[in-house]
């Protein structure tokens, strides 16, 4: 077995004191440049590795950033994941992942681990924490809550705006002439999805469309729930030319269950999703949906981050990222009557 390098190694190879080793390689007191030198030329000799938790009591800080996601499994936060990813290469600092489940008291045992590991920072993604505990976290850490806004943390939240990007959607197949629009909505107690149910019935209201409740159907934002929605509308012979999904991950499912039912998109009925995960653009056919800059967004919130570890007086105001329809081949014009 080999034996770890220590430090009383390194001050042997080197030839200095164990103290000066320590002063080299914690950067904290000034060291001769011909010791310090010799300190990190023994080091690569013996391929020494640092105790990065002993660095970082040392520093007052343990360079990990704690993400509290809800699904590690759903598409759309592995984007956001990838973005924080990006944001914090090249600065040392790391991400440590939890799951919260979209369950309070799963999100708050998450965010005690984190707190316990004594993180520099917290990226909370959704979920449904209450504004106090989130206040609360943030008085003893910096954070950033990614897809809501917070009373009280209006420089700490970055969101787009779900309203207007399901208005967008639902306005795009009104201007197709569909008149009979279905929506798959999302979990009610989730704000994003509350926004989105808003923002389609506020296009029908301004087009003077009608709004029918039998053609909403509550999902749970995963595929399942789009194929349940399809079977729910067409076992009550509901009539509809056109489907607009509150993510993209049920608007998959209500594309399997119109085919499954020998119901062509867009050819008998158009669809609409919102995210924009990348795997859209690759659906037979590829799906129109709202682009929710999803790995922008957790790029940002990780570079906010490190801009106030770095600096703590640094400018703690976040942009609403806009938002926009990105339009592909799942869409047409309605038929005539």
């Amino acid at each position: 077995m080999t034996r770890n390098v220590t430090i009383r190694d390194i001050a042997r190879e080197a030839g200095v004191s164990i103290s000066t080793v320590s002063r080299a390689l914690n950067g904290q007191v000034p060291v001769a440049p011909d010791k310090r030198q010799r300190v990190l030329d023994a080091t690569r000799r013996l391929g020494y590795e640092p105790n990065a938790a002993a660095q970082g009591l040392v520093r007052g800080r343990t360079m990990t950033v704690g993400v509290l996601t809800q699904d590690i499994a759903s598409p759309f936060y592995s984007e956001v994941s990838r973005g924080i990813d990006a944001g914090l290469a090249g600065s040392g600092y790391q991400p440590i992942f939890v799951n919260g489940h979209w369950e309070i008291q799963d999100e708050a045992a998450a965010i005690t681990a984190l707190t316990r590991r004594q993180v520099d920072a917290v990226i909370v993604l959704g979920g449904r924490l209450d504004a106090r505990q989130l206040r609360d976290l943030h008085a003893r850490v910096p954070l950033v809550v990614v897809g809501r806004q917070v009373p009280g943390l209006d420089d700490a939240c970055l969101s787009v705006d779900n309203v207007q990007g399901a208005f967008l959607a639902t306005t795009h197949l009104i201007q197709l002439g569909h008149r009979r629009i279905a929506h798959v909505a999302g979990i009610p107690s989730q704000r994003d999805a509350v926004d989105r149910l808003e923002g389609y019935r506020l296009a029908l209201a301004e087009a003077g469309v009608p709004f029918d409740p039998a053609l909403v159907f509550e999902g749970n934002f995963n595929e399942a729930s789009g194929i349940q929605a399809v079977e729910h509308w067409l076992g009550r012979a509901a009539q509809f030319s056109a489907v607009f999904a509150a993510n993209d991950q049920m608007a998959y499912g209500v594309g399997l269950g119109l085919y499954r039912r020998g119901m062509r998109v867009p050819e008998d009925v158009s669809l609409v999703g919102f995210d924009d995960l990348p795997a859209s653009q690759f659906t037979l056919p590829p799906l129109t949906t709202v682009h929710h800059p999803a790995r922008e967004m957790g790029e940002l919130a990780a570079r906010h981050l490190l801009a106030r570890l770095n600096d703590p007086g640094a400018p703690a105001e976040l942009p609403q990222l806009p938002i926009t329809l990105s339009v592909r081949e799942s869409v047409r014009f309605a038929r005539s009557p």
